[in-house]
């Protein structure tokens, strides 16, 4: 009998020890692969649309709303992504939705891709929600951004350009500036970028590069970048194919020595939005890692994304 009793203990202990094993497994995996609910802001609009559809093939949980402009609601009240129907939150609604929202999505990350004009409104509703968010909407005081952003403790990547290799470039530029500064002293900058017509500032990321060779010596001003809009001279002088012309991103930094006997040329052509679509879900899924782990940094830009090894 004693025997018998021993090994009933016996069997209940490797039962419950085989429990706590079994639970301390469970809590590991889900503090390694945190929840994200990504809600995709202006899927009224293409790069919006091209962000949900890059989730959605991710296996990623869309959030069934899109934040849009009060005329986006004139004549519909949803959008579809690939058979998902996403309701239309214009901005007399959203402060309310996302109230709810955020009661029933805990793992909610927002997803900004609205206007130049709108990008001040846009943080300061996400800072005021303290909504998670990543923006690569262009224009705006990036300072005041940033400033905002960090005063409100608000987890966010922001970057002027989600592609994943274009990213790599930057990120190769600045180290050089870095490492190198004056490696370019007495060389004359020309930029020439081109985008869809649609897009009517200068793209951030060609800002951003220049800032690069100015580090490096180079003396000029970012408003002598060669903006190129119209189809005709996209397609003659850029060679941009008539069929990327509603969307592509073609950029040139040609450097020329004071005596003219030295040419570097840095290029990089994107046709398509496919590469920063799915570097933007890759920045939400590091935005959503960030943020339970309770990072004490909490604004973040691509090149951040990128050096965690977090690009898929």
């Amino acid at each position: 009998m004693l025997a018998r009793n021993q090994l009933r203990s016996a069997r209940t202990a490797g039962a419950a020890s085989h429990a706590r094993r079994t639970r301390t497994s469970v809590v590991v995996m889900a503090s390694s692969k945190p929840k994200l609910q990504l809600m995709v802001n202006s899927c009224t609009g293409k790069m919006g649309q091209a962000v949900a559809e890059a989730a959605l093939r991710a296996n990623i949980e869309l959030v069934p709303y899109t934040l849009c402009g009060p005329n986006d609601v004139a004549d519909k009240s949803h959008v579809s992504v690939q058979g998902v129907q996403l309701e239309l939150v214009p901005p007399a609604t959203r402060d309310e939705v996302v109230r709810q929202l955020q009661s029933r999505y805990p793992g909610l990350v927002m997803v900004d891709y609205t206007l130049p004009d709108a990008i001040h409104s846009m943080v300061d509703f996400y800072c005021t929600h303290n909504t998670p968010f990543v923006m690569g909407t262009t224009g705006g005081d990036r300072q005041r951004i940033a400033e905002q952003v960090q005063a409100a403790r608000t987890y966010a990547v922001i970057a002027p350009n989600m592609g994943k290799q274009i990213v790599a470039f930057q990120a190769m530029m600045d180290m050089m500036a870095k490492s190198f500064p004056g490696a370019f002293s007495g060389y004359r900058l020309r930029v020439v970028e081109s985008h869809q017509s649609t897009k009517k500032d200068t793209s951030g990321t060609a800002k951003a590069v220049v800032q690069s060779f100015v580090e490096m010596g180079v003396p000029f001003d970012v408003s002598q970048i060669e903006l190129v809009r119209e189809p005709k001279e996209q397609v003659e002088r850029m060679k941009v194919p008539e069929g990327a012309l509603n969307g592509h991103a073609y950029h040139t930094y040609q450097l020329v020595s004071g005596d003219g006997s030295v040419m570097f040329e840095f290029q990089h052509n994107v046709v398509g939005r496919t590469t920063y679509a799915e570097g933007t879900v890759d920045a939400a899924l590091f935005l959503a890692q960030r943020r339970a782990e309770g990072s004490e940094q909490t604004l973040y830009n691509m090149i951040d994304v990128l050096r965690a090894g977090a690009m898929r």
